[in-house]
């Protein structure tokens, strides 16, 4: 077999996506699903299993499967995969992902923390290989607010696997209940639910974030209002990670980034007056045109370059890891 090949799996709280994507650097297949969350974490593995089932059927006959790698929402348990109080997969809490995984397909397969695999992805060929930032910081805008952080090319796991959660970085004290069970997260001001819930806290209920962004767009002072929300949670728990990592690169990714130009000026303006940081290291332009020799000294924050496919992607590129070496890695770096 001249050419191998990995498999890669994006699972989100809406969408399931698992994609065969050759080593040479390009996607072969990708199989696209409904996550049935209502069906239980059983008929979802199912789904999933059979996907990559399929996958390796049609193209391990010409290729060999260099590994297969699963992003999952967290906090993910690692490197043993069990996923701890998710607050967005109601009944998963507990629920060893690695192991239901292997004893289906009957092999190996490397988790990670889908917001984490995004975050890989950004680095090794989105915004961090166009500024040469080998750390960065990822925010992921989605049903929920996942984060990742890539410090000199490697995923930052913490103590226990679960670190990077600054979707969970309490932006109103006194504000919303969030699913993990804290108030006032992020997640609950910065994610497509949270743009639904707040427009519907109006008198209307719209079908999805994207609505509201037309709304929006077409003047809808309610609808701006909700973005002016969003940018100014953004920029308080952007805040927090800029003055205590001072990374060079901060990637805003998902589904709800979409709407950037609603959300971005109210997001800046309010990041230069709480981040001193920030005000110290603003670039003087786009970081996409400034001179890559400045990167370092700057912090830049931009719109994630690979949309909605860094998940996958990520998880594609981990697949072609070495599984093994993964694991004796990780177990390393956290204990």
């Amino acid at each position: 077999m001249s050419k191998s090949f990995s498999i890669g799996v994006d699972l989100g709280g809406t969408n399931l996506r698992v994609a065969a994507y050759g080593a040479e650097g390009v996607f072969l297949e990708t199989i696209s699903l409904k996550t049935r969350l209502a069906d239980g974490r059983h008929a979802v593995v199912s789904d999933l299993c059979a996907a990559i089932a399929s996958l390796l059927r049609r193209y391990g006959s010409e290729r060999g499967c260099a590994g297969i790698g699963i992003g999952s929402p967290g906090p993910l348990e690692l490197p043993s995969g069990i996923i701890r109080n998710p607050p967005n997969l109601t009944g998963w809490d507990g629920f060893n992902l690695r192991h239901a995984i292997e004893s289906t397909l009957e092999r190996p397969v490397s988790i990670e923390n889908d917001a984490n695999l995004a975050a890989l992805a950004e680095q090794a060929q989105g915004a961090g290989k166009l500024l040469g930032s080998d750390s960065l910081c990822m925010l992921t805008m989605g049903t929920g607010v996942g984060s990742g952080f890539i410090l000199d090319g490697k995923i930052w796991h913490g103590s226990s696997g679960m670190g990077g959660e600054a979707g969970h970085i309490v932006v109103d004290p006194e504000g919303q209940r969030c699913g993990c069970g804290g108030i006032g997260c992020l997640e609950q001001y910065a994610s497509a639910t949270a743009i639904v819930r707040m427009m519907s806290e109006s008198s209307r209920t719209p079908a999805s974030a994207l609505e509201v962004a037309q709304w929006a767009m077409a003047g809808d002072p309610v609808a701006q209002a909700v973005f002016h929300r969003v940018g100014r949670a953004l920029a308080i728990a952007l805040t927090a990670v800029v003055n205590t990592l001072n990374l060079p690169l901060y990637v805003i990714g998902g589904g709800a980034s979409d709407a950037w130009e609603l959300f971005a000026p109210t997001m800046f303006q309010e990041l230069l007056s709480r981040s001193y940081i920030y005000r110290l290291t603003a670039p003087n332009s786009d970081p996409m045109v400034e001179d890559k020799a400045g990167v370092a000294s700057r912090t830049q924050i931009c719109r994630a370059r690979l949309g909605s496919e860094a998940g996958l992607l990520g998880a594609c590129l981990y697949g072609l890891q070495d599984p093994l070496q993964q694991a004796n890695e990780l177990e390393m770096r956290i204990g």
